[in-house]
């Protein structure tokens, strides 16, 4: 049986990153104790994707909190402000990131009250939880997702929006994976989506890990396969979806939208990640 794919985790009171920038060619893990390295990494890209880079942040706030020499909450939560100035300032574009932010700011004034250790295990058990609803979310996102792919598809995506950029399933590759799962995916185009090379690097080997049927396309032969009608559907990530339905993501994914139209293939944009 495969092994999760586990970009985010904690282990031994430490937070654990798959070092993304490496992949494909080595896998290395990195630990992490103080909440300035951890703003380092999501920085330099070793975790990207906004899901993954909210729980990361989430676990940094936890590591402050184990590093401050504060012995009341007062103090806490003010070593805890300069820890949250400086994780918010390391991508802006990522709203996983303000949004898990706010959620562990909120565990930390809400137990004002309480001794410092009890703040400390709070704002734990809140990371652990961010972490635990973002599985479950991709989950239940990829089974549903799952049910609008037809037998043997062939599905194009674009970037990374896989285990790699959440804590673990995926969003856009999470429909793919649950599509798998069912024997549905005859075959996953995977574009390698320049500048970065995030479908080269990272979607490709997701697919090598899970055993899903793909193969790598330069960008610009997405208009050719879907020409000769080898697409049946198109699955990529919306860093934004407006309530009108329209969404924005990586360069690219808007000519791929287009072409599908052009095409008559089906467009499942799905909540994901900022690259």
């Amino acid at each position: 049986m495969t092994t999760p794919i586990a970009p985010v985790r904690w282990e031994h009171d430490r937070l654990i990153l798959l070092d993304q920038r490496l992949l494909p060619g080595q896998e290395l893990e990195r630990t992490y104790a103080r909440w300035e390295d951890v703003a380092d990494a999501i920085r330099t890209l070793v975790v990207r994707g906004a899901p993954a880079i909210g729980v990361a942040a989430a676990y940094g706030i936890a590591l402050a909190a184990r590093s401050s020499r504060a012995t009341d909450a007062g103090a806490l939560l003010g070593d805890l402000d300069v820890a949250l100035k400086g994780l918010a300032e390391t991508r802006p574009t990522a709203v996983n990131l303000f949004w898990a932010l706010d959620r562990v700011r909120s565990v930390a004034e809400g137990a004002r009250e309480q001794p410092v250790a009890e703040i400390r295990q709070r704002l734990l058990v809140e990371a652990h939880a961010i972490l635990d609803e973002d599985l479950a979310a991709n989950r239940a996102l990829g089974d549903h997702g799952a049910t609008l792919v037809p037998p043997r598809a062939r599905i194009l995506t674009h970037c990374n929006a896989g285990a790699l950029a959440t804590a673990g399933y995926g969003t856009a590759l999470g429909i793919v994976r649950s599509a798998h799962a069912q024997g549905k995916v005859a075959l996953l185009w995977v574009d390698e989506t320049r500048p970065v090379m995030q479908g080269s690097r990272l979607t490709a080997w997701e697919c090598v890990r899970d055993g899903i049927p793909h193969r790598l396309i330069a960008d610009v032969a997405a208009a050719s396969v879907m020409a000769r009608g080898q697409v049946d559907l198109v699955v990529t990530g919306a860093d934004r979806i407006a309530a009108n339905g329209d969404t924005a993501n990586k360069i690219g994914t808007y000519a791929l939208a287009v072409l599908a139209r052009h095409h008559r293939a089906r467009r499942f944009p799905s909540r994901s990640a900022t690259r």
